[in-house]
Parts: C-alpha cells; sequence; structure tokens
C-alpha cells in the first residue's frame, strides 16, 4: 500500500466497507484497518454515501457514527473553496465531475501528502493544480 500522510476518503470505499455485500468489501475493510484514522472527506462524499446507504438498516447511522467517533473528520469548508470548485468541475466537465469529486481535488491540492481511498476511475484523470496525478489508493493499484 502506499505510504501517505494523510487520508482523503471518497464515497466508494466508505459504502464498501459498510456494505457487506459489495464487492470491494474485503478492500475497504483491510485499507480501513491499515490506515491511521483519523481519514479525512467532505460533506458531499458523507451525503452521497447515506444515499447509497439508505436501504441497508442502520448504514446512514454508521457513517455518521464514524464522524461522531473520529475516525473520520471534516475539514473541509466548501463555502471558502467556491472558485476553485467551479474551475475543477469547468475543467472535468467531459467526465463529468460531481462536486464531491471536485472537494476530494480541492483537499489533495490542500495537502500535498494526502492520497485519495477511492474505487473511482475517474481519478486517473483528475490532476492536482492542473498537472500533477492524484495519488490514489484503489483496488489493485495499492
Amino acid at each position: 500500500m502506499r505510504k501517505a500522510g494523510r487520508i482523503i476518503l471518497d464515497t466508494g470505499p466508505l459504502v464498501a466497507l459498510l456494505n457487506g455485500r459489495d464487492t470491494h468489501h474485503d478492500w475497504a475493510k483491510a485499507r480501513f484497518a491499515a490506515v491511521k484514522p483519523p481519514l479525512m472527506t467532505c460533506e458531499p462524499v458523507l451525503s452521497e454515501a447515506c444515499f447509497l446507504l439508505r436501504r441497508l438498516p442502520g448504514a446512514p447511522r454508521a457513517v455518521l457514527q464514524l464522524v461522531e467517533r473520529g475516525v473520520v473528520e471534516v475539514p473541509f469548508q466548501l463555502a471558502a473553496e467556491p472558485q476553485a470548485l467551479a474551475q475543477l468541475m469547468h475543467r472535468y466537465a467531459s467526465v463529468p465531475m460531481a462536486l464531491a469529486d471536485a472537494c476530494l481535488v480541492r483537499m489533495a491540492e490542500q495537502h500535498p501528502d494526502s492520497a485519495v481511498m477511492t474505487l473511482d476511475s475517474d481519478f486517473h484523470v483528475y490532476r492536482i493544480h492542473g498537472r500533477k496525478i492524484v495519488p490514489t489508493l484503489m483496488p489493485g493499484r495499492d
């Protein structure tokens, strides 16, 4: 697994961790066990995860409990970054880039020693500061 100063958490691994039937559940469990908390994320990721897990009893609450217990923290302030996020979403409109992905790329720019834990292959396309590959932890790549 790639060493990183901090881990930035995307929706996919969070959903996989909490859904035992997810294809990537074992990978997510192993990655969460191997990294030092807290993992960083943004509110759009938490919102997406709660939505995707809404039919799994107790799962949306489990997302919030990860925050409550300090396993996941939300240091990103979306209100402080609207221009940077809009620029990223415009640059990657052909992908298209979701708000959550824009927040995670911006967080990676703000934390140069970080890696994004994700299942999303779009992170192979996204770039930090327009040119640098986003360091990732992904199945088969870490």
